[in-house]
């Protein structure tokens, strides 16, 4: 079980904790169920709710498991349970007993548990406004790519505006990733020409590229390097598509579809299944 940081080593302590939560991982896939919960109780912190019960995560952590969550069965009790080991999270049973019953959905929902960040970690946030934000930034740039943050972050409700004057939008490690990021960009620009590797799209506005990335093949919460050769040139699409696992590469780079996908429509059909 990871020890949460000495009242002398706190706040930021807790951003390597929250950047190393100990996660399920088989060949390239790391479970993200852990992180999840993270943000998701970071946002219900920031709307003043310091006890999450089950009965009410569970609905909000299905649907965010079922958005961004691996393409297999899963259920929201394995974080609820398996998070207090990180040393971030805690869990009570309905009657005020310490500890979970388990990570069984029907366990959580009998003993009508209750879940909340770790008291020191609450006690920090409540001194120190700005590190909810903080680490929201270093779960989302360590365990999801760029191109879901945004739509992760609507999803749980997180306020990740700065609230100091000077106070930067992201921890300070990741800025070096973000110079690295726009370099690289020009790098996967350049190699395809400026034209989406899926689709063909080269739009411009004046001689400026507009709705062209470099996306990751393998991500880099994955381990995926910083280089050319683990990088497409794809337009906001289906860059968007290849992080949320609708379309993905074969042995042989040929574009493969999620058998889960659907497209009612002659629109996705171009976009996606004519491909």
């Amino acid at each position: 079980m990871a020890t949460p940081p000495d009242a002398a080593a706190r706040p930021e302590d807790w951003i390597g904790l929250v950047r190393n939560l100990r996660r399920w991982r088989r060949a390239d896939e790391r479970a993200p169920h852990k992180p999840l919960l993270m943000l998701y109780a970071l946002a219900r912190f920031q709307q003043g709710a310091t006890e999450l019960p089950f009965s009410t995560a569970e609905v909000h952590l299905r649907r965010l498991l079922d958005e961004f969550g691996p393409p297999r069965p899963t259920h929201p009790g394995y974080p609820f349970h398996y998070l207090v080991n990180d040393g971030v999270w805690e869990v009570r049973r309905g009657d005020g007993a310490p500890g979970s019953p388990g990570a069984e959905v029907g366990k959580l929902r009998a003993a009508e548990a209750v879940g909340s960040l770790a008291a020191d970690l609450r006690a920090d946030l409540t001194a120190d406004p700005g590190l909810a934000a903080r680490l929201a930034w270093t779960i989302l740039e360590s365990a999801f790519p760029p191109s879901l943050h945004a739509e992760i972050c609507a999803e749980v409700g997180l306020d990740l505006t700065p609230v100091g004057p000077g106070e930067a939008a992201w921890p300070a490690w990741s800025a070096e990733r973000r110079v690295r990021d726009a370099a690289l960009r020009a790098q996967v620009l350049d190699a395809y020409a400026c034209a989406c590797a899926f689709c063909g799209y080269d739009g411009t506005l004046g001689r400026v590229p507009v709705g062209l990335e470099a996306a990751h093949v393998r991500w880099w919460a994955y381990d995926g390097p910083d280089e050319l050769g683990n990088s497409l040139c794809l337009c906001s699409l289906h860059h968007r598509l290849l992080d949320a696992g609708v379309l993905g590469l074969t042995g042989d780079l040929r574009i493969a579809v999620s058998g889960s996908f659907r497209g009612r429509g002659p629109a996705a059909a171009r976009a996606v299944a004519d491909l």
